[in-house]
């Protein structure tokens, strides 16, 4: 059963006010889907407030999906898969500020890396670091996806690098639109969220999620930027989920379905996120640094992630793929 409203979303407003300012909050006051999207993307938050930013929950990730603690995915694209090519074009939809893009650049293994976005503000960070860095063969495209046209050029590789999960039409942009965009015998990469829509996790899902959040000693709850402690996980409502930005996790379940229908798998590494990515958030400061009790803790919570996986699919992946022939 979809949950409309829950005491989560009352708890995120007042959250996310206390680090993104009240502002932020007036932004989603708006009868545009797109400019509400927008705003999802306009202000950073804090270092450490999310699950993704804690040091060693990214050696846990490099672990499964490199068998190295110290190699990321950038460094195995980079250093094992892509080894010895040249001449490469790579196009990411939906690219944010580029890190990963930039990384790439720098390699000498693309002539041409093209980031399409859709925030202005991101874009702009995004020509902003292009230029302290001197990168000469990257560009930004600040562009709706939905207004790309996909038979413009022919690429090596195109990356989806947290973006592929806010798409609407999973199934036709991938089956149509991605693969008349790559070269015969291209990649498709995605580092995605693939679990369900809107973050509707099921209620046993919720139930592990709070048992996970109950190991953790009160003091390492407290929530970043407001005087809270976090007690207990109701996940979000459809409303505020829809509210806050139109295209979160508009069809994130489709996303593998669609993409081995129509692509032969090279590489898949799923790396959870179940428990991890709602347990750790807005309390994820707490981690950045470690000694032998906050290790302790994360320890605990990798186990029983680890033990929820056994019989559930990960909400979380990364992926290497290339078309099927038809």
């Amino acid at each position: 059963m979809k949950r409309l409203v829950t005491l989560d979303d009352f708890k995120d407003v007042f959250i996310k006010a206390g680090q993104k300012g009240w502002s932020f909050i007036l932004s989603k006051l708006n009868f545009s889907a797109t400019k509400r999207t927008k705003s999802a993307f306009g202000k950073t938050r804090g270092r450490g407030v999310n699950w993704w930013q804690i040091p060693y929950v990214q050696q846990r990730w490099n672990k499964v999906i490199t068998g190295d603690v110290s190699k990321n995915y950038i460094d195995y694209l980079t250093k094992d898969f892509l080894k010895g090519k040249q001449n490469m074009r790579l196009i990411s939809f939906g690219s944010g500020a580029c890190e990963t893009e930039l990384e790439l650049a720098k390699t000498n293994i693309f002539d041409k890396i093209i980031c399409v976005e859709l925030s202005s503000t991101l874009t702009k960070r995004a020509e902003e670091s292009i230029k302290k860095n001197k990168l000469k063969n990257i560009e930004v495209i600040c562009k709706n996806i939905y207004n790309y046209s996909f038979t413009e050029a022919k690429f090596d590789i195109i990356l989806f690098k947290s973006s592929l999960h806010h798409f609407k039409n999973v199934k036709t942009l991938l089956r149509y639109n991605i693969i008349s965009c790559l070269k015969e015998g291209g990649y498709l990469i995605i580092d995605e969220y693939v679990g369900p829509e809107r973050l509707q996790y099921p209620k046993y899902q919720l139930k592990v999620i709070n048992k996970a959040l109950k190991t953790i000693p009160k003091k390492f709850r407290a929530v970043s930027g407001i005087k809270m402690f976090k007690n207990k996980i109701y996940g979000p409502g459809l409303i505020r989920m829809i509210l806050a930005d139109p295209s979160e996790c508009i069809e994130s379940s489709k996303i593998l379905p669609s993409i081995h229908d129509y692509y032969k798998t090279i590489i898949e590494k799923p790396y959870g996120g179940n428990i991890l990515s709602s347990v750790l958030k807005d309390i994820a400061h707490h981690f950045n640094e470690l000694d032998e009790e906050k290790k302790k803790v994360l320890d605990n919570l990798f186990e029983i992630e680890d033990k929820y996986l056994t019989k559930n699919t990960s909400n979380f992946v990364f992926g290497i793929y290339t078309p099927l022939k038809s």
